[in-house]
């Protein structure tokens, strides 16, 4: 029987269930003992997926392998365990009242009135112990744990249905296989941790038939939990102090998992779930004794760093710091392996632009200061016009300064566009996606795009490059990929680099090493005469891994650090690159579907 683990929130959203809190890092924990882990993320919302959500609305949208477009905890829930995920392992408020909908128009029902209970709550019980056994690691088999963060608050009315639901679960699985972890906020007023809103949220919690078997204490300061507030949040909530943990600010978020071990999080587990009578191989043994010993090896090397590179990120979401979440991460995964300190210099892209000096000169400046001081420029993703001028003149500035730069997506077709203007001379060049009527598209919007519906129709999902011939010879990107002549990472775009001046493009120097699989498509790009100068239409960032960073970022900060950090880790790369997807784990067109059923992929 599969061990579930149900992690919910009090006091307020956002705290950090899904790495702070204990998603994530529980579930390393576990996989350190041996355990083969799963999690899925409950989103209270209306919306099918988050494909459609503003990222300051709702933090990165992160694609996973099928191309379900999905709430970021899922990124933390892949880069912590290092597993590949579904678009099944995120559960909305709109999936399964579809789901139930579609089963009353066909009958299935045979004429009841469909309720909230049992019709909904059935619903998301049967979904979550359907995925639970889905494998999802390098071993094929069915996980022993899986882990389900019930987003949003504790006492949320949109929630309601998905509590009721874990209250019925723990009946449907059995104590034995059952546990509850709460993350509560406790806030310090000037030296003085308060324990009355924990109190409040376990209270209501347990009015909603939910014991909580840990509670889990989020400060938002460098000072632990006092032995004090324990006790007092041990006596009201009713739990042994054993089972109040507390969780402060750390130097680093992969320190929480240590943190979280220290106070006996692993033992009071296995008790509780009886994990220690779940068979478990040498190879399984091996392989997370491995783990822990590589993950307590990262994070020891980063209290000893001292040197630093500095990426500058230009982006046009940089309000909310979340909609850059992978990106974040792969900079800072490839940062480790490089042995630097990060320091990311975020520029708002409009900020660039002189327009921006006119009305607000300090903005200007400031912008232009952290551009030019940078060891790295980066243009990550992004949809619209806006901001886009002040991407462009940061390319041309790396382009022409020789400073690494490389642009994911968004920022791979706009150096497409400011090579065309400013080398092949096309002034008026631009994308289709600002200006339809123009006549210079250098990025048109592909052809099997859906032009009326937004959820789900874009490309999407994991996707092969393969390098052209005789780019072993020079490429970096190759050379990253350990000299592999075909490579996959994940898309989501609907446009791409216009086939009718690929040619033309080619000729002046703007080199499209990587290609679609039947070479119409252009997928990588590079510059031969600069150190670093690298753009990709996919999103490799949504495939990094703290242990296992993706190939183009760790290119690109290994070059802003110097020329000789990025030789060391190109030879690196090809002695020892392992791709993230084994080739059994590929996905197939026909699994390559939107939420509407609709397939994705070119006709």
């Amino acid at each position: 029987m599969t061990k579930f683990i149900v992690v919910s929130g009090g006091v307020v959203s956002g705290i950090g269930k899904g790495v702070i809190g204990a998603s994530s890092s529980t579930g390393l924990l576990l996989k350190t003992t041996g355990l083969k882990v799963t999690a899925i993320k409950i989103d209270p919302y209306m919306n099918i997926d988050a494909g459609t959500m503003r990222p300051t609305e709702h933090g990165e949208v992160y694609v996973l392998n099928d191309g379900g477009e999905v709430d970021l905890d899922l990124g933390n829930y892949e880069r912590y365990l290092n597993v590949t995920l579904s678009r099944d392992n995120n559960i909305t408020t709109g999936k399964i009242y579809r789901e139930v909908i579609e089963k009353e128009r066909k009958g299935d029902y045979l004429g009841k009135t469909v309720q909230i209970v049992p019709h909904i709550t059935n619903a998301i019980q049967d979904w979550i112990e359907r995925v639970s056994k889905i494998p999802v690691d390098e071993s094929g088999e069915e996980p022993d744990v899986c882990i389900v963060e019930l987003g949003g608050t504790v006492g949320d009315i949109e929630s309601a249905p998905f509590v009721e639901a874990m209250r019925q679960f723990q009946f449907r699985v059995g104590h034995d296989n059952f546990a509850l972890i709460h993350v509560s906020l406790v806030p310090d007023m000037h030296g003085e941790q308060k324990t009355k809103p924990t109190q409040t949220t376990v209270h209501s919690l347990r009015g909603l038939g939910l014991l909580p078997d840990l509670i889990a204490c989020r400060l938002l300061v460098p000072q632990p939990l006092n032995p004090a507030t324990k006790e007092k949040i041990s006596m009201f909530c009713h739990v042994p102090p054993a089972q109040v943990v507390g969780v402060h600010d750390v130097t680093s978020v992969y320190h929480v998992p240590l943190l979280l071990q220290s106070q006996g999080i692993v033992e009071f587990l296995t008790q509780r779930l009886k994990l220690d009578a779940v068979k478990l191989t040498p190879t399984d043994l091996a392989r997370g004794e491995s783990l822990g010993r590589r993950w307590r090896e990262l994070t020891a090397g980063q209290e000893r760093l001292f040197d630093t590179v500095t990426i500058a990120l230009v982006g046009k979401y940089t309000d909310l710091k979340d909609s850059y979440m992978s990106v974040t991460k792969a900079l800072e995964h490839s940062a480790f392996r490089t042995h630097r300190k990060l320091v990311v210099q975020w520029v708002e892209s409009s900020d660039l632009e002189p327009e921006t000096q006119e009305s607000s000169p300090a903005r200007y400046h400031d912008a232009w200061r952290s551009v030019v001081g940078a060891g790295g420029i980066l243009v990550p993703g992004g949809f619209g016009q806006r901001g886009t001028e002040g991407m462009m003149l940061a390319i041309k500035y790396a382009r022409e300064q020789k400073v690494p730069f490389l642009g994911i997506c968004l920022g791979f077709q706009l150096a497409v566009v400011e090579w065309a203007r400013n080398i092949l001379g096309i002034e008026d060049a631009t994308s289709g996606e600002f200006d339809s009527t123009a006549a210079h598209k250098l990025i048109v919007f592909m052809p099997e795009i859906s032009k009326t519906h937004m959820g789900g129709t874009m490309r999407l999902g994991l996707r092969p490059t393969v390098f052209e011939e005789g780019t072993e010879a020079w490429s970096k990107a190759r050379a990253l990929y350990g000299g592999k002549g075909k490579i996959w990472e994940r898309h989501r775009h609907r446009y791409e680099v216009n086939p009718e001046y690929v040619e033309r493009l080619a000729e002046s120097g703007c080199v499209f090493a990587g290609k679609d699989e039947k070479g119409e498509r252009m997928q990588v790009m590079e510059l031969k005469d600069h150190p670093f100068f690298m753009g990709f239409q996919a999103h490799p960032e949504f495939c990094t891994r703290p242990l296992n960073p993706s190939p183009p970022f760790l290119g690109f900060v290994s070059a802003a650090a110097g020329r000789k950090v990025f030789e060391e880790q190109v030879k690196v790369q090809l002695e020892t690159f392992k791709p993230p997807h084994p080739e059994e784990s590929m996905v197939g067109e026909a699994e390559l579907k939107n939420a509407a059923g609709v397939n994705v992929r070119e006709a």
